[in-house]
């Protein structure tokens, strides 16, 4: 533990410099793109994993399937959850995460099961996320976001979980969402935009999607593919799986085409797609939360109508090749020279 809370300490050092670097930075285009960055985290640990991989198929845990963060050096719950990895026009990179510990009572951070009255306000109750960022994937600064405290309105929210990022051409700002609840309401994705900083959300967050007939529904990825924008979300009509949402506006307009695009039998949550570099080929991967031990599937797609199958982390093309039981899967394109740094940094043995 000293040597993660050491690493965060010289990070905010070293970070001041290397943000100049970053701003001179451009965002690459796919074709400088050459590898792939997953970030994950593991209900044992609550902290933050990273994952890489040549060709979008087979990954490689950078620590060995050890945290390169714990998260009780950056969230007040002492435990992270749901990492999203986002890189800004200007280069930065952009973690957002859920500050939560599902077993903080059994841990010894707090006496009882919640924070709050789990009655009152429903499973898990949190009300923080964790912001971070980067120039280079290394080094990070962090930030505790209490979304309670942010406008008065939402003093007295159920949760704050699943942050995610995109960028909104139209508002040049970078735009946040989140599941959401009021005490033990439904839950559902609301979106907000943040600061120049990263540190505050700057609007009132308002619900990005209402589902039909009143459902509730968590865990919103945003593609955009094709002048549409594609969210996928974990419907909780009829269990948990998968479906989407299609919209000509980032944050306004969604329409559900309530057909199943994972390939489970079993509840699933957590859906994050990625494309594969130069093909016209995107990747759904979700959180398998219902199978014992966890496991990630994947599907493909070249049109976000037609969905095929791959199956599970090593039982298909798909492959972990040193960890197991992750959660809560984001995957982004990265270049080849920043995949060899990373891997450098922390010995892990894969080659570009």
């Amino acid at each position: 533990m000293k040597n993660f809370k050491s690493l965060i300490a010289l990070s905010i050092l070293i970070f001041a410099g290397s943000f100049a670097l970053a701003q001179k930075a451009k965002f690459p285009k796919e074709k400088e793109m050459g590898a792939y960055l997953m970030v994950y985290f593991k209900d044992d640990t609550h902290g933050l994993y990273m994952a890489l991989s040549k060709d979008g198929y087979s990954f490689t845990d950078v620590n060995n399937a050890k945290p390169i963060i714990a998260g009780d050096t950056i969230a007040e719950q002492k435990g992270i959850r749901d990492p999203y990895i986002y890189r800004a026009p200007d280069g930065m990179f952009y973690l957002a995460l859920t500050d939560l510990h599902i077993y903080g009572q059994k841990e010894g951070y707090r006496t009882t099961e919640w924070e709050r009255d789990g009655k009152q306000y429903g499973w898990g109750n949190n009300r923080g996320l964790v912001l971070m960022k980067s120039p280079d994937l290394i080094h990070w600064s962090h930030t505790v976001l209490r979304v309670d405290q942010a406008f008065p309105e939402l003093a007295d929210i159920g949760c704050a979980w699943a942050p995610e990022l995109i960028y909104d051409e139209k508002e040049n700002k970078t735009m946040i969402y989140f599941t959401m609840r009021f005490g033990t309401q439904k839950n559902k994705v609301y979106y907000s935009y943040m600061n120049k900083d990263f540190t505050k959300i700057e609007t009132l967050p308002k619900s990005i999607f209402e589902y039909p007939e009143d459902k509730e529904y968590i865990d919103a990825d945003i593609t955009k593919a094709g002048g549409k924008y594609h969210m996928l979300i974990a419907s909780h009509n009829g269990g948990s799986h998968i479906e989407q949402a299609i919209s000509d506006s980032i944050n306004s307009g969604y329409q559900l085409n309530p057909q199943r695009v994972d390939g489970e039998k079993v509840g699933c949550e957590a859906p994050n797609v990625y494309k594969l570099i130069g093909q016209n080929k995107w990747m759904l991967i979700y959180d398998i939360y219902r199978i014992n031990p966890h496991n990630f599937g994947f599907s493909e797609t070249s049109d976000f109508v037609n969905f095929k199958s791959l199956g599970h982390f090593n039982e298909g093309v798909m492959k972990s090749t040193n960890f197991s039981v992750p959660k809560h899967p984001s995957v982004i394109q990265i270049t080849k020279k920043e995949a060899q740094k990373l891997a450098k940094n922390w010995n892990c043995d894969i080659k570009f």
